[in-house]
């Protein structure tokens, strides 16, 4: 005797070897005995075999119409032996098999209300239903035309008018998205690669830079006109009467410091530090200031530049030479013997900026021997000479709260961009760290800073904070020391123009200055969250700086058409290219030391994963540890003082080498 009976949900048929009251003992066709309740048995049969019957009555189910099996089902509810009887002429138990199986395959037509029973779908509702299947069996067909047109190097209109959208953000249940991944599993690539291949996305600098404004400007890179209307807020402000200058690139549009020196009487001196001041001019929360707190940040990469700013915000509080401008300015009183810090003042004023200093051009003549024989012959000479006596007193002063002293000489490499098209030319440039103007721009910057964190704390006025302890580097409302730099306290105040949380911080230094109630108060929900937000978005354009400076390095190579470069160990397979903005591992490397020097053989560019393919040469005779200071380190110490390095700095969406001295 067979039984047929249900398991876990599948038909099955085997051999009876026993029956122990409402329990079967049975052997499957398979050879596995098994249990099986008399609840989930549909029947008894002395034939066919069991493995005969399973397989007449799949054949038969698949020859039964649902459509007229619905069409003469009884109304209310019906088991599968009424079906079977009025369906076959003669019945066995290979037709009630047949019957069970068939309804049961069709639950679009039959309902299920029990075992072995069912009920017909209402008539609208199975016109929907086989509405839907239909429209299921054409998006299946379509997937499939789709997905072949792509293995082929076909392009659909409906995938290559979402490309961005398909590889971005996929809705996994489209169509699109099934049939790039069936024709990318075909084509055994990612269907990122797909894209490249067929020519939908033109190129990887294409993908890399059109990804990261999709993801970052959804609504696009430019500015509302709203947003470009420059308002001016009720404060009248003092002539201060100082001539100041600057220090940026030939390129810098965003001019947000600048210094001056005042003799006094009695061997003392008074230096200005003077930031370009946005929030005396955007009150918080108008559609400018909405537009900047999205953006958080101005994005810096080779060829590129995405401000956080409109250009009539920047040219309205920009230090442009020949301009008076409302400033924020920070006076140090020193004396002029030893530079000790006698004094120090914070001013809201209009400073006007006599000259635009250019390092690109005028760098190479300020050397510490013209400042110190008196030869130097570039304009604010004398006070170039007072700042780097002040910013060396600065240093020496951190580097012996730091416990040791600052690397200087390694050379910042990063890469500018000139021409287009078949005429664009990568050209690799570098900085020398501790040179007197990049020297004299960083420590009154971080001497602002500092200066400034302590005032807004003594004064009681929330701020955010840099701080770094056991080598964490952590951004908070919280103040705190920041032992990389050696400095008690460290708040971003000094490149409004270019950061939003100097914005902000800018904007408590205005309220305290004046007496006026603080803009955020320490337990504002939204000064937290924009702490949150901004060290979020910021990483956001670290990545794609890096990516890019990758990206550019190995166009440099490629150009250069190098077969071999050397590189300096990091830690295990982790490498600094030498000469380049690019740090990368290096697949089966073996165990150096850290600064151990290799050479490397060119092999080839992953130009999408961003990726120089090389192979270890050889270990050379030299070591270089010093050019990786700042590197896994003091990644904090590299973005201060490396220039705006892109390679070096932690965070590099900060204005790069090329375009800034020193990071504020």
């Amino acid at each position: 005797m067979y039984l047929f009976f249900d398991e876990a949900g599948d038909f099955k048929a085997g051999t009876v070897l026993k029956k122990d009251g409402a329990n079967y003992q049975v052997e499957l066709t398979t050879g596995r005995r098994c249990k099986v309740k008399s609840s989930h048995v549909f029947f008894e049969f002395e034939r066919p075999s069991a493995a005969e019957f399973l397989t007449q009555a799949q054949a038969a189910a698949t020859e039964i119409d649902p459509m007229f099996v619905w069409e003469v089902a009884p109304d209310e509810e019906f088991s599968f032996e009424t079906i079977a009887e009025d369906y076959f002429s003669t019945v066995t138990a290979v037709e009630k098999g047949a019957a069970l199986m068939a309804l049961h395959a069709n639950p679009v037509y039959f309902y299920r209300k029990g075992r072995g029973c069912y009920k017909k779908a209402p008539k609208d509702i199975l016109d929907r239903a086989l509405l839907a299947v239909q429209r299921k069996k054409e998006e299946e067909e379509r997937r499939k035309r789709l997905a072949a047109d792509l293995v082929n190097g076909i392009v659909p209109e409906a995938v290559a008018s979402r490309v961005y959208d398909l590889l971005l953000k996929p809705d996994k249940n489209s169509t699109e998205w099934k049939a790039l991944n069936d024709a990318a599993s075909e084509a055994r690539i990612s269907p990122l690669r797909l894209m490249l291949k067929t020519g939908a996305i033109a190129d990887p600098l294409t993908w890399h830079v059109e990804s990261f404004l999709r993801t970052n400007f959804p609504r696009g890179s430019g500015f509302a006109p709203e947003v470009c209307e420059v308002s001016d807020l009720d404060m009248e402000l003092p002539v201060a009467p100082v001539k100041a200058f600057s220090v940026d690139d030939s390129s810098t549009t965003e001019i947000d410091d600048a210094a001056s020196v005042t003799h006094l009487e009695g061997g003392r001196s008074r230096i200005g530090i003077h930031i370009a001041a946005p929030a005396l001019l955007m009150p918080r929360g108008c559609p400018a200031d909405v537009s900047a707190r999205s953006r958080m940040s101005t994005v810096y990469a080779p060829g590129m530049k995405i401000t956080m700013l409109p250009e009539t915000w920047i040219e309205r509080t920009s230090l442009d030479e020949g301009r008076c401008v409302p400033c924020v300015s920070l006076y140090v009183t020193v004396d002029d013997e030893t530079m000790a810090v006698l004094s120090t003042e914070t001013q809201l004023e209009k400073v006007t900026v006599a000259h635009n200093l250019r390092y690109d051009l005028i760098h190479e003549q300020v050397t510490p021997q013209a400042i110190a024989d008196g030869t130097l012959a570039v304009p604010c000479a004398e006070e170039i000479g007072f700042l780097w006596r002040f910013a060396k007193a600065r240093l020496a002063e951190r580097e012996e709260r730091r416990g040791k002293p600052e690397q200087i000489g390694r050379i910042d490499w990063y890469l500018e961009l000139e021409g287009e098209g078949e005429n664009l030319r990568i050209i690799r440039k570098g900085r020398v760290r501790g040179e007197p103007l990049d020297l004299l721009v960083a420590e009154l910057m971080i001497f602002a800073n500092s200066t400034w964190g302590l005032w807004l704390e003594e004064c009681r006025t929330a701020g955010i904070y840099r701080s770094q302890r056991m080598g964490r580097v952590r951004m908070s409302t919280s103040p705190g020391p920041h032992d990389g730099l050696g400095v008690e306290r460290y708040a971003w105040s000094t490149s409004p123009l270019r950061r939003y949380v100097d914005m902000v911080n800018q904007r408590q230094i205005i309220c305290a200055a004046t007496g006026r109630p603080a803009a955020y108060q320490g337990n504002d929900v939204d000064f937290y969250t924009i702490v949150s937000q901004f060290e979020s978005v910021y990483e956001g354009y670290i990545d794609f700086q890096r990516k890019m400076d990758r990206f550019w390095s190995l166009r440099w190579i490629e150009q250069e058409g190098l077969t071999q470069i050397e590189a300096v160990v990091i830690k295990a397979d982790l490498v600094r290219i030498e000469g380049l903005p690019l740090v990368q591992r290096i697949p089966g490397l073996p165990e150096l030391e850290r600064g151990q020097k290799v050479l490397l053989g060119v092999q080839g560019f992953d130009y999408i994963d961003v990726l120089l393919e090389a192979r270890l040469l050889s270990v050379l005779d030299e070591t270089d540890e010093e050019a990786l200071e700042g590197i896994e380190v003091e990644p904090e110490m590299a973005e201060e003082k490396a220039g705006e390095t892109p390679e070096a700095k932690e965070e590099p969406a900060a204005e790069p080498a090329a375009n800034k001295p020193a990071d504020s």
